[in-house]
């Protein structure tokens, strides 16, 4: 009688451990929103480093009112006039500076340019002059999350500047943010020390990371990274070596000064949570899990990698559906269809040469493809539906960073809760200038961009889809992260119903590299294959 009662008690726990792993497995599964850190600003540090920075030019000096009420919020402008005056000066120049809630570090010396017009110099004497003989700034967007600005230097541009092969602008970008993404990063931190501006940056690391040289340091408790696009290889024409790049950025980094910037209200930090989806089941739209990948299609042979995580809540980035998230390069190998239609799946960590941080070998592809569907039936025989017209719109309310002739369009959201970029390829660069989608320019949430292209290098240069990747800011600076459950989420909605979710097979599938909830919140070249 004990004895049974004993099974019995085993068998009611045995089926409450599985009820309760299968309501582990349904949480794991269930999308998540990042985590974001927000770094608190030492401003009073910022106001020492502006004074240090004029006392070169008396004049100029006593022109700035360093001290404020004491009484008053830490964040009225009042208490800190310095700032408000060198925001009059530098807004002219880089329009909106005084929205940046991080101290703005710049290659421009605001003392010199003062000290120039105050002895009534020519008007015309060009920016380059008071920017290390960078040119104007290509991009200079600040808002509630940060800045983020671009500057290029011409070829033979800098006395004692090193020769290079490489025959093009140099483009080196900067950001400094309020914001820091949690993300899991095993390369996260590391880098080695610039001993030639150890004085001026104790903390810098410089290290290549994501087709990028990257230099990190921390001013004012505020993470900055100074970046510059390149190869790790050796100089080519039209390549830009990474040692190339060393002396531009450095050249950069010792032209920096306090050029603006002003004290806001204290933010919190924004906890990971679930992502909202829709209540309603869709009929048609199934996807497969995050990081199940194509079997071996990974960089020799990796795994993909599950993460869950819907990073931003966007509008698809296609105008009509449906649409197919899935693999352009190893498609022939993917045998997934399914009755009512094939699933979505994950192509984040598949073999390319492009360095990303989160796939298991270090490369993978950066991002998603996209595929839009065939024009209904009805349609091909209207002009409403063009195949070979399928428009992209744009994701959210965002600016673009995009020179001429580049590849990619990149649109940046910079808000008190996000400091986010999402990026487009295989665009025709020809229509995309001759449509104005350049650096600086204000897209609307669902306003066209652009159309689903071929264009690698060349027209016809790759099959008929959109890369669409996603990069959050980490004091490693712009890094790519999944998008694939970014897009699903954003699918649904359009839709209006949830997908359902199609697990592997046990035999023959794919490893898939699972990720812990917890691990979700922790702290590319152009031009090639995406």
């Amino acid at each position: 009688m004990v004895t049974k009662a004993v099974r019995v008690v085993a068998h009611g726990l045995a089926c409450f451990a599985l009820l309760l792993a299968g309501i582990a497995v349904a949480i794991a599964h269930e999308f998540r929103t990042p985590a974001v850190t927000a770094v608190r600003v030492e401003w009073r540090a910022a106001i020492d480093q502006l004074r240090t920075e004029v006392d070169t030019r008396p004049a100029v000096t006593s022109a700035f009112t360093f001290s404020g009420h004491r009484r008053l919020p830490a964040y009225d402008p009042r208490t800190m006039p310095a700032l408000v005056q060198l925001n009059a000066v530098t807004s002219q120049i880089f329009n909106g500076i005084g929205r940046s809630p991080v101290p703005v570090l710049l290659p421009f010396d605001t003392a010199a340019f003062l000290d120039a017009r105050m002895n009534s110099a020519p008007s015309g004497l060009p920016l380059a002059r008071y920017q290390a003989d960078f040119r104007p700034a290509d991009l200079f967007d600040a808002g509630p999350a940060g800045y983020d600005a671009v500057f290029s230097l011409e070829p033979g541009a800098g006395d004692g500047m090193p020769r290079r092969i490489f025959a093009e602008p140099v483009e080196v970008q900067i950001t400094g943010s309020a914001l820091i993404y949690d993300i899991s990063d095993p390369l996260g931190g590391k880098g080695e020390p610039v001993k030639a501006l150890m004085a001026q940056f104790p903390d810098l690391r410089r290290f290549i990371r994501e087709g990028y040289v990257r230099y990190a340091f921390t001013r004012f408790g505020v993470p900055y990274v100074v970046s510059i696009q390149c190869l790790d290889s050796t100089p080519r024409a039209r390549r830009l070596a990474c040692r190339e790049a060393y002396p531009v950025a450095e050249r950069f980094l010792r032209a920096l000064r306090v050029t603006g910037g002003q004290p806001s209200r204290p933010r919190m930090d924004v906890p990971a949570g679930f992502a909202e989806r829709p209540a309603q089941r869709s009929l048609d739209f199934s996807y497969r899990p995050a990081g199940d990948i194509i079997a071996n299609s990974g960089f020799r042979k990796q795994r993909g990698r599950a993460d869950y995580t819907a990073y931003s809540q966007i509008r698809f980035p296609l105008a009509r559906t449906p649409a197919f998230v899935g693999s352009q390069s190893f498609g022939r190998r993917d045998k997934s269809d399914q009755p009512g239609g094939r699933p979505w799946r994950d192509n984040f960590c598949e073999a390319r040469s492009f360095g990303v941080g989160q796939c298991a070998s270090g490369f993978g592809h950066q991002g998603q493809d996209i595929r839009p569907g065939d024009c209904p039936a009805a349609s091909q025989r209207g002009d409403k539906c063009d195949p070979k017209q399928q428009a992209v719109v744009a994701v959210r309310d965002s600016v673009v960073i995009r020179s001429p002739r580049q590849q990619a369009a990149t649109l940046q959201i910079n808000s008190r809760t996000e400091h986010i970029r999402f990026r487009y390829m295989h665009m025709n660069p020809a229509s995309l200038d001759a449509d104005g989608v350049l650096n600086g320019r204000i897209v609307a949430e669902g306003e066209k961009i652009g159309v689903v292209s071929n264009y690698l290098d060349y027209p016809n240069g790759t099959s008929r889809h959109l890369h669409f990747d996603v990069q959050v800011f980490t004091r490693d600076g712009w890094l790519w992260v999944n998008p694939y459950v970014t897009l699903i989420s954003a699918y649904e909605r359009l839709i209006g119903g949830r997908g359902r979710e199609v697990r592997p097979e046990v035999t023959g599938s794919p490893a898939v590299a699972r990720v812990r909830p917890e691990d979700t919140t922790h702290p590319a070249r152009e031009g090639s294959e995406n």
